[in-house]
C-alpha cells in the first residue's frame, strides 16, 4: 500500500526533468524554397564527448535534449541534397533555435564527420568530465551491479574501496548520483543498494569541483546521470544480452515508440552471477546473486512550450554475503535483499525566449533486508532498514545578454525506519562484558531544505559561474548553512588553452544508513563502555587551480590540483563485527593533490585516455559523532590528539583504455588499471594477529599485504576488448564483443583485515561475451 500511494502522488504531480548547466537543441531543416526535409543529423563534441545522430521527422525538424553547455559541430545529410556543415554553441537551458536550408546539389563522395573547433569548451570552469552514448556501449563489460560505478572509477580522482564503493577525492561515501535531475544521496553502492545498468543511460557528468550551488548534501562527487533517450521517429529499442565467468548472465530489453507529441518507452534488465561483491578470500565463497530492474516512461510535448514527463522505476538485488575462511568452515550463509521503486514526473513551461520554469517531484521507497543462518560466526545478525522519502523542486532559469541566471527551492522528506537484532555466538571475538544479545527498533524523519540562486556570466574570454546555496538539516540536530561556490576560466586562444579555478563551500549532511540506531541510548545496553555521539553535517571548503589544453588539434589534456579541508569528517564503521555499517565522524580532514587525463577522442583509427591522480589524505582526531562499543570507545575518549591516513589514501592511481578501430566493422580495446594500495589498520607487530589473518583469509591473501608500511601492496590489471558489427543497416545494427579482464590473472587486494566484506579481493582473469541488437 506503501508503494501504491507513492505512485499515486507522483503520477498527480506535474515537475521538471532536466540536469543541470544543460540545454536543448531545436533543429529545422528546409529546402531552397522553404519546405521541411526528412534528413539525419550528427552532433559532435570532442570537448564535452559526445557523438550523436538522430533523424529530424517529415516536417524536417528534431529537438535534441539534455545537451551540456557547450560547443558542438552539426552536420546535416540527405538524399539530393549537399551535405551541411556547421557550429553552435549551447549556453542557456532555454532552447537553441537552428535552422539550415540545403542546397539541391547531386551529392558526391560522403563528407568524414569532423569536429574541428570543439576539442576546447572556453567556457568550462571545472575539470568535471562526461562519459557519452559511445564510450557507454563500448565499454568493457562489467559484473552485475557496477557497470555505472567502473565508469565514473576509471575518471580522475575515484577510488573504489571494498565491494566497489565510490570515493571521490578521499571522501568516505559522499557521492550523490542525481539521476534524471533528482538527488540520490543514499549509498549506491553494489554491498548497499540497488543500481541502474549502464544499457539504460544516456550519458554521465561527474564532477568533483567547481559544483553547481543547484546541488548540496553529499559533496564528495557528483555524477549525473541521464536515462532520457533523444529517441528516432516510430519504433526502436535495443536489447544486449551477455554471460561469461563465474556462471555471469545477464539480459536487457528497450523498446519505445516517439511520434507527434509523444514518447513512451520501456526497458527490463536482469542478471545473475556467483561472484556479486568483492569477496575476503581468494576462494569466493556464497557470493551469488541475481538483480533485476524495470522501468516506463511517458513524455508529452503540450507544445513548443510545455513539456510533460513521467517515469516509473522498480529495481531489486538479493545476494549473500561472501565468507572468510573460519565463516565458511562454520557453515555461514547471510542473505542480503535491497529493493527500491521510484517515480519520477516533470513539468517544464517556456514564458518566453528568455524565461523558463520547472517543476520536479520525486517517490521512492527503499527496504533492505539481512539474514543470518544459525551457523554464522561471530555473531548472528538481522535487519529490516528502510525509507519512504519524497523530493520536490522548483527552478526558474532566465537568459540576459551575457548571463544565465538560475535560482530554484527544493525540499526532501525521509521517513527513516531501523530494525535490528544480534545474537554472539563466539564471544571471544568481543570485549568483556559485550551484551550477547540485543535488538533495536527505531522511526525517525529526516527533514532537508534549501534554495539556491546562481548565474553564469560570459565575459569576451572570461567565463564566471557564481551561486549561493542555503541548506537546513534537521534529523539528529538541527543546523543551518550558507554555501557560496564561485568558479572563474580564462580563454588564451593563442595557446589554445582554457585556464580555470574553483572554489565550494560545501554543507554535508551525515549518512543516513542505520543513524537512528547509531544515535539511540538504547545502545548502552551492548557494553558498559560505550561512547555515542550525535554525527554533525561535515563543513569544508574545496579548492581547484587547472588548465585545458589542446594538442595538434587531436589531443586533449587536463590537469589540476586540488586541496579540501573538511571540519566534521565523515566516515563509517562496523557495529560489532556484523554487515552491518553506521555514520561516524572525526574533528577534521586534509585532502591535497593533483590530477590529470590525456583524451584522443579520434585520431585517424585511434581513440582513448589515459588518467592519472595523486592524493594524499588525512585525518584527525578526536572523535565527534558515532557510536563506538568497548576498547574502541576507550581508544576514541583516550585518542583526543592524533592524525591517521584516511581510508581512501590511495597515493597512486591511473586508468587507461585505447580503442583501434582495424576495419569499418572490427575493432580492439586494450585497458589498464593500477594502484598503489591503500592503508591498513593492523597490529603487524602481534605475531597471533598475522596467524589469526592467515587463518580467515588465508596466506596468498596475507602476502599482498605490505605490514612495514601498512598498506596493501600495489594493484595492477590489463584487459582487452575485441568489437565486430556483424550487422549494420540504416539505424539498425547486430554487434558482439568479447572482453578479458585481468589479463595478466594478479591477485588484487584492495582492502585488508576486515571480516565479511570488509577485506576485499579484485576480481581474477575472467571473460564475457555481449551482444547487442539496435533496432
Amino acid at each position: 500500500m506503501r508503494v501504491l500511494l507513492h505512485v499515486c502522488i507522483f503520477l498527480s504531480a506535474l515537475p521538471l526533468l532536466a540536469q543541470s548547466h544543460a540545454g536543448e537543441l531545436r533543429v529545422r531543416v528546409t529546402d531552397p524554397s522553404g519546405l521541411g526535409v526528412k534528413a539525419s543529423i550528427t552532433l559532435i563534441s570532442d570537448a564535452l564527448e559526445i557523438r550523436r545522430t538522430l533523424d529530424t521527422d517529415d516536417s524536417g525538424t528534431v529537438a535534441i535534449r539534455n545537451l551540456p553547455f557547450g560547443p558542438y559541430h552539426v552536420e546535416v545529410e540527405s538524399a539530393g541534397f549537399s551535405t551541411f556543415a556547421g557550429s553552435v554553441a549551447i549556453h542557456s537551458e532555454l532552447p537553441t533555435e537552428y535552422a539550415v536550408t540545403l542546397s539541391i546539389v547531386a551529392p558526391s563522395t560522403r563528407i568524414d564527420v569532423t569536429a574541428q573547433g570543439t576539442l576546447l569548451d572556453p567556457t568550462r570552469t571545472t575539470s568535471n568530465h562526461r562519459v557519452d552514448l559511445e564510450n557507454i556501449t563500448g565499454r568493457a563489460t562489467s559484473e552485475p551491479g557496477r557497470s555505472i560505478t567502473d565508469l565514473v572509477q576509471s575518471q580522475p580522482g575515484w577510488v573504489y574501496e571494498g565491494s566497489a564503493a565510490l570515493h571521490p577525492r578521499g571522501s568516505e561515501y559522499q557521492t550523490q548520483f542525481v539521476v534524471d535531475g533528482v538527488p540520490l544521496t543514499d549509498n549506491r553502492s553494489p554491498s548497499s543498494g540497488t543500481q541502474i545498468e549502464a544499457e539504460d543511460v544516456e550519458s554521465l557528468t561527474v564532477y568533483t569541483a567547481g559544483i553547481p550551488a543547484e546541488y548540496g548534501r553529499k559533496m564528495g562527487g557528483v555524477v549525473e546521470v541521464d536515462t532520457a533517450k533523444n529517441a528516432h521517429p516510430g519504433f526502436h529499442g535495443n536489447s544486449v544480452f551477455s554471460g561469461g565467468s563465474f556462471g555471469t548472465a545477464s539480459g536487457f530489453l528497450l523498446a519505445g515508440y516517439s511520434g507527434g507529441n509523444n514518447a513512451i518507452a520501456a526497458s527490463a534488465d536482469a542478471a545473475l552471477t556467483d561472484r556479486y561483491l568483492n569477496p575476503p578470500v581468494v576462494q569466493n565463497y556464497t557470493n551469488t546473486a541475481t538483480t533485476s530492474d524495470f522501468s516506463v516512461r511517458y513524455d508529452h510535448n503540450f507544445s513548443d512550450h510545455d513539456q510533460f514527463g513521467v517515469s516509473l522505476r522498480r529495481e531489486s538485488s538479493k545476494f549473500l554475503v561472501p565468507n572468510e575462511q573460519i565463516q565458511h568452515a562454520a557453515g555461514q550463509v547471510q542473505h542480503r535483499n535491497a529493493f527500491e521503486t521510484l517515480g519520477i514526473a516533470s513539468y517544464q513551461h517556456i514564458f518566453s525566449e528568455d524565461f523558463l520554469a520547472d517543476l520536479r517531484f520525486m517517490a521512492r521507497s527503499d527496504t533492505d533486508q539481512l539474514d543470518s543462518n544459525p551457523e554464522s560466526t561471530p555473531i548472528l545478525a538481522f535487519q529490516r532498514r528502510g525509507f519512504d522519502e519524497q523530493y520536490v523542486k522548483a527552478t526558474v532559469s532566465y537568459h540576459r545578454n551575457r548571463h544565465e541566471f538560475k535560482a530554484g527551492v527544493e525540499a526532501d522528506f525521509a521517513h527513516l525506519r531501523e530494525n535490528f537484532a544480534d545474537i554472539i555466538t563466539d564471544r571471544s571475538q568481543f570485549d568483556p562484558g559485550t551484551a550477547p544479545n540485543f535488538s533495536f527498533s527505531g522511526h525517525g524523519l529526516d527533514l532537508e531544505q534549501s534554495a539556491f540562486v546562481q548565474d553564469q556570466i560570459r565575459l569576451g574570454a572570461w567565463t564566471v559561474n557564481a551561486g549561493l546555496r542555503w541548506d537546513h538539516y534537521q534529523l539528529a540536530v538541527n543546523q543551518n548553512a550558507i554555501s557560496p561556490r564561485l568558479s572563474v576560466a580564462r580563454y588564451f586562444s593563442s595557446a589554445n588553452v582554457v585556464v580555470h579555478a574553483s572554489y565550494d563551500r560545501v554543507f554535508q549532511t551525515p549518512a543516513f544508513e542505520n543513524i537512528l540506531l547509531a544515535s539511540s541510548p538504547a545502545v548502552t545496553s551492548l557494553n558498559p563502555n560505550v561512547l555515542r555521539r550525535p554525527v554533525e553535517p561535515s563543513h569544508g571548503n574545496y579548492y581547484e587551480l587547472g588548465l585545458t589544453k589542446a594538442l595538434f588539434g587531436k589531443l586533449k589534456l587536463d590537469v589540476s590540483s586540488f586541496r579540501r579541508s573538511v571540519d566534521n569528517f565523515a566516515d563509517d564503521d562496523l557495529l560489532l563485527n556484523t554487515a552491518v555499517s553506521f555514520p561516524i565522524s572525526f574533528l577534521k580532514a586534509s585532502i591535497y593533490g593533483a590530477e590529470g587525463k590525456l583524451e584522443v577522442p579520434h585520431w585517424g583509427k585511434f581513440s582513448g585516455f589515459l588518467s592519472y591522480s595523486y592524493m594524499v589524505g588525512s585525518a584527525y582526531l578526536p572523535v565527534t559523532g558515532g557510536l563506538f562499543l568497548g576498547s574502541d570507545a576507550t581508544d576514541a575518549l583516550n585518542n583526543t590528539n592524533g592524525r591517521f591516513w584516511v581510508t581512501q589514501d590511495q597515493r597512486h592511481t591511473g586508468h587507461g583504455r585505447v580503442r583501434y578501430q582495424i576495419t569499418d566493422r572490427l575493432w580492439t580495446a586494450w585497458g589498464a588499471q593500477f594502484g598503489s594500495g591503500l592503508p591498513i589498520e593492523f597490529d603487524a607487530t602481534d605475531p597471533d594477529a598475522i596467524s589469526q589473518a592467515i587463518a580467515q583469509y588465508g596466506p596468498a591473501v596475507v602476502e599482498r599485504v605490505d605490514f612495514e608500511r601498512l598498506r596493501v601492496k600495489s594493484s595492477f590489471s590489463l584487459d582487452v576488448s575485441v568489437g565486430t558489427d556483424l550487422w549494420v543497416h540504416d539505424r539498425r545494427s547486430v554487434r558482439l564483443q568479447g572482453d578479458v579482464r585481468n589479463l595478466n590473472n594478479r591477485l588484487n587486494v584492495i582492502d585488508f583485515a576486515g571480516l565479511f566484506s570488509g577485506n576485499a579481493i579484485a576480481p581474477p582473469r575472467s571473460w564475457a561475451l555481449r551482444l547487442q541488437a539496435t533496432f
